[in-house]
């Protein structure tokens, strides 16, 4: 579905520096962490980026978006924007045949059930007590709001739902 469908939306891609001017929020995708780091670089998008962020942009990181949001990646000696003060464990459920589906109620976002899809899915192994703990799945931390950021292990963008992305809205429309 498209965020389109969501009232008083206009989504747009952002591929140069000039596109991160007067935005509402930004959702970091899912794909390749590594990739879109070098890509955020190559395009001197980095430190704007960051910047903004820092300064209260809503950002909302689902899968790769989370790893690159991170402050930590379990394991390894780099960290991309480094603005969530959380370490990440990468593809911390395994490889692709690994992927699976769930569903959670998570009472911050709807009081119903919401599907998730995790696809080589990262979790969260460490938090700071500033990062409000959205849902665990078997005891690991797979959805956090911190301030600003927000970060999902899961793909809402992969289901019929919408419920995520209204309470991403939200958190954009209420920004200050």
């Amino acid at each position: 579905k498209s965020l389109s469908m969501l009232v008083d939306v206009n989504p747009c891609k952002i591929k140069l520096k000039k596109d991160l001017e007067n935005l509402d929020g930004l959702i970091l995708p899912g794909g390749e962490s590594t990739t879109i780091g070098k890509l955020l670089k190559i395009y001197n998008m980095f430190d704007t980026l960051k910047e903004k962020i820092e300064d209260g942009l809503p950002v909302w990181g689902t899968c790769a978006g989370m790893i690159l949001l991170a402050n930590d990646i379990v394991d390894e000696n780099i960290v991309y924007l480094g603005v969530l003060n959380a370490s990440v464990k990468r593809n911390a459920y395994g490889s692709q045949l690994d992927s699976f589906y769930s569903k959670a109620a998570i009472k911050q976002i709807s009081k119903n059930e919401i599907p998730l899809v995790f696809i080589r899915a990262p979790w969260i192994n460490k938090i700071s007590d500033d990062v409000e703990i959205l849902l665990k799945i078997d005891d690991k931390i797979v959805a956090v709001k911190e301030h600003n950021i927000l970060a999902t292990s899961f793909h809402p963008e992969l289901t019929d739902s919408l419920e995520f992305h209204k309470y991403f809205v939200e958190i954009c429309k209420n920004k200050s």
